[in-house]
C-alpha cells in the first residue's frame, strides 16, 4: 500500500494530494498524521518544512468577501478612480465576463475582478495590501489581477494601437482643428498633438545601456502618444527601448503612413499633428521653426502653437497621475511584469475616465469627449 500510494511508513500521500488546497491545510494534516503515529518525527519535520510557503502567512480568512455595494462613494473614487455606479457600467461596455476562472480553478466575480485591477493600478502597492479589501490570499489576487488585465488588453488594445475611426473620422478631425484654432493656433488643419514620453523603470540586470535614456538620465521605456483636444489619447505606440530617439520611434510606428491614408478633412484637405522639433516636417506633421535664422513671424508661430500644445501635454501625465502604480519605478521590472501591456491598459482606463468625467483638456477646448458607450462600441 505504501509503495502504491507513493508514501512512506503507510502515510497516504495520494489522499493528502486531494486535501492540500493550501499549505496550511497540508501542515494541519501532517500534524494530525504525526499525532496518530502515521509518520515518524524525521518524516514529519521534512514534510512540514516543505509545506511552509515562502510568502508571509496573511490571515485573509479573517476579512470579509469583497462587496462593492458596501463601499462609500469617496472610497470608490479613491481606490478605483471611478464612481461606484459607473463601475458596473464600465464592465458592461467593455464586454468583460460576468466571472473569471483562473487556470488553477479560482473563480472571481467580474465586478470584483475589475475592481482588483483598478485598485492594483491606482497606487504603488503590494498584493498583500489588497487582502483586507478583497479577502483573498496573495496568489489568488495576483492571478485574478493578471487575468483581468490580459482580458482588457486583448479586447481593447486596438483602440490605441490602430487608427480609431470613432475618435478620428474626417468630420471630427475638422472639429478638433477648429477648436484648436479658436484657442490661438495659426494652423487651420492641426487636429492633435504627438509626443514621446519616457517611463522610468527599475534598472535591469542586463542590457542596461539599451534602456538608458541620457536626456532624462534614467533607465526607462518610451511610448509615443497622440492626444486630441477632446481630452482623449487617440493612439499609442510602444514600449521601445529608452535610448530610442523620438524620430526613430515615429518611423518604427508607421504612424506617418497611417496619417497619409486617413488624416483628411471632409473636403479632402490633409490634416496634421503638431510635434516638437525632434520630429521631421511632413504634410501631416508640423513642427516648430528652428531657432537658427528665425524671423519675428516664425517666433510668433512657435509661441502660439506652444500655448495650445501645453494644455494637451497634461494628458500625457494624466495616466501616471491617476494610475500611480506605473509611476513607481521600483515596481516596473521588465523581467517580471508586462510593463507595456500594463501601461496601455492604464491609458485605456484613463480614456474611459475622460468619457465619463471629462478632463482639463476637454474643458479648455470646449469639446466633449465621446460617450463611454461610443468609445467602446
Amino acid at each position: 500500500d505504501s509503495a502504491r500510494d507513493g508514501g512512506c511508513s503507510g502515510f497516504p500521500l495520494r489522499s493528502l494530494g486531494k486535501a492540500m488546497a493550501t499549505f496550511r491545510k497540508a501542515r494541519e494534516l501532517l500534524i494530525a498524521s504525526f499525532d496518530d503515529g502515521d509518520i515518524s518525527e524525521d518524516e514529519f519535520l521534512l514534510l512540514y518544512d516543505a509545506n511552509i510557503s515562502k510568502n508571509l502567512d496573511y490571515p485573509y480568512q479573517n476579512y470579509e468577501d469583497f462587496d462593492l455595494e458596501g463601499l462609500g462613494e469617496s472610497e470608490c473614487l479613491a481606490e478605483f478612480r471611478f464612481r461606484k455606479r459607473d463601475i458596473p457600467i464600465l464592465a458592461d461596455v467593455m464586454g468583460l465576463p460576468d466571472s473569471y476562472r483562473c487556470e488553477q480553478g479560482t473563480v472571481c466575480d467580474g465586478i470584483e475582478g475589475l475592481c482588483l485591477l483598478l485598485r492594483r493600478l491606482a497606487y504603488p502597492c503590494r498584493y498583500s495590501d489588497l487582502i483586507h479589501r478583497f479577502g483573498r490570499p496573495v496568489p489568488e489576487i495576483c492571478m485574478i489581477t493578471n487575468y483581468v488585465m490580459e482580458t482588457v488588453y486583448s479586447l481593447h488594445h486596438h483602440r490605441l494601437t490602430a487608427w480609431n475611426h470613432t475618435l478620428m473620422s474626417p468630420p471630427l478631425l475638422q472639429r478638433y482643428a477648429d477648436a484648436i484654432q479658436r484657442k490661438g493656433s495659426p494652423l487651420p488643419n492641426c487636429f492633435g498633438f504627438i509626443d514621446g514620453t519616457v517611463r522610468p523603470i527599475c534598472r535591469p540586470q542586463e542590457n542596461q545601456g539599451i534602456v538608458y535614456n541620457g536626456h532624462k538620465r534614467v533607465h526607462g521605456l518610451k511610448y509615443q502618444s497622440v492626444a486630441l483636444p477632446c481630452g482623449m489619447i487617440a493612439n499609442m505606440y510602444g514600449p521601445v527601448e529608452g535610448r530610442k530617439h523620438d524620430a526613430g520611434m515615429l518611423a518604427d510606428s508607421g504612424l506617418l503612413q497611417v496619417l497619409e491614408h486617413h488624416a483628411f478633412s471632409p473636403t479632402g484637405n490633409p490634416m496634421a499633428l503638431y510635434g516638437d522639433p525632434a520630429y521631421p516636417l511632413r504634410v501631416h506633421l508640423v513642427v516648430p521653426y528652428r531657432t537658427a535664422g528665425i524671423t519675428p513671424q516664425m517666433e510668433e508661430f512657435n509661441k502660439s502653437m506652444s500655448s495650445v500644445r501645453i494644455s494637451v501635454e497634461w494628458l500625457f501625465g494624466d495616466i501616471v497621475n491617476y494610475f500611480k502604480f506605473v509611476d513607481f519605478k521600483k515596481t516596473q521590472k521588465i523581467s517580471l511584469s508586462a510593463l507595456g501591456k500594463m501601461y496601455i491598459v492604464c491609458a485605456i482606463l484613463r480614456n474611459a475616465m475622460t468619457c465619463l468625467y471629462g478632463n482639463f483638456t476637454s474643458n479648455f477646448f470646449d469639446i466633449d469627449p465621446p460617450t463611454l458607450q461610443d468609445y467602446f462600441s
